[in-house]
């Protein structure tokens, strides 16, 4: 236990801090190098599905969990990057290794502009107000001739030069690559002064303003952050799915973002990974229980399917009664636990 005390700020805010957590994220990469030739085609989409969440959500706890400022709107920016892409790379034939950073880009620009009325507006009325700001990205995506309205828009496989990704295991690599750089990103960010500035806006603003931190810079800021990462979510969304909609970015995604930061844990890293991973593995999770009920036990699988967004609220329900901290939560008291183990009792 002795070698986990930390004698400098140095030691304290390094990124892998012992050995114990080097080894780990080695055994975790080698197991995302092996693990595809051990998993189905099904299996796969549902790990990409799970890494383009992770981005998103990522983006979304760095502006709610980090800097406590309310957003409904994630869902629109998400469509932005997704959009952005699918125009740059159908329309202009721009290659994907540009248009994927034009689409982080965009999003992050128009985010700026709806950051600033973080400035005057908090709390359940910042909230309205990117709500409102998705409801009008909605209507442009429905009317605008460019999108194809709710006939939706092809979009192009990614080419990497003369190399074109086809297949699930080769789509798994490049989103796995781009969350684990995200999650990177997002880990040292927190621990950079934006970060802290972050935190400190989150905790008590009025504070944070009279030791010199400036609002308007780091709330603007946060919204341009989150609203990158959403566009980059959404740009590997649309090439992956190569097909997008108006519908499919509407308030039930940027509910489904919330609802991931939350199970997962407000204000860490590793909470908006594990609630990715469990707000998007629960449909599947479902389908994959009323396949094995529905020959012997018919009715109780029809009940199930039925009552399948029921289910999912619950889940969601009882996650917040019973550990209000997320995942992480729980996360957080196992490590402790055997940390201190056989001395806590």
């Amino acid at each position: 236990m002795g070698s986990s005390f930390k004698v400098n700020y140095k030691e304290d805010m390094a990124l892998f801090q012992n050995l114990w957590v080097k080894t780990w994220l080695v055994i975790l990469i080698l197991l995302m190098i092996i693990l595809p030739f051990f998993l189905n085609r099904y299996q796969l989409s549902i790990l990409n599905e799970m890494g383009i969440a992770t981005i998103g959500a990522l983006g979304l706890n760095l502006l709610i969990g980090y800097t406590g400022q309310i957003s409904l709107g994630h869902g629109a920016f998400v469509a932005i990057g997704a959009y952005t892409s699918g125009l740059l790379t159908g329309k202009l034939g721009i290659p994907f290794i540009i248009s994927l950073p034009l689409s982080g880009l965009m999003a992050a620009l128009l985010g700026l502009i709806v950051g600033i009325p973080s400035l005057r507006l908090k709390g359940l009325y910042l909230a309205l107000g990117t709500l409102a700001f998705g409801f009008v990205i909605e209507y442009i995506l429905f009317h605008w001739d460019l999108t194809q309205g709710d006939l939706g828009m092809a979009v192009k496989r990614i080419s990497l030069g003369q190399f074109q990704i086809k297949t699930q295991k080769q789509y798994f690599y490049l989103i796995a690559a781009f969350a684990f750089l995200a999650v990177l990103c997002a880990k040292n960010l927190v621990r950079s002064k934006i970060g802290r500035s972050f935190i400190a806006i989150r905790d008590r603003d009025i504070a944070a303003e009279a030791m010199g931190i400036s609002l308007a810079k780091y709330k603007i800021m946060a919204f341009g952050l989150s609203s990158f990462y959403a566009g980059i979510a959404g740009c590997l969304a649309a090439h992956y799915n190569r097909w997008i909609v108006p519908g499919s970015f509407d308030i039930s995604l940027s509910i489904a973002y919330i609802a991931m930061i939350i199970m997962g844990g407000l204000g860490t890293v590793l909470g908006s990974v594990l609630g990715a991973i469990l707000i998007t593995g629960i449909p599947h999770a479902i389908v994959y229980i009323v396949d094995l009920l529905k020959d012997t036990y018919p009715a109780l699988s029809g009940f199930i399917v039925d009552f399948k967004l029921g289910i999912f609220g619950i889940i969601i329900v009882g996650t917040l009664l019973f550990e209000p901290a997320g995942l992480y939560g729980i996360y957080r008291r196992t490590k402790v636990y055997w940390k201190t183990w056989p001395f806590k009792y």
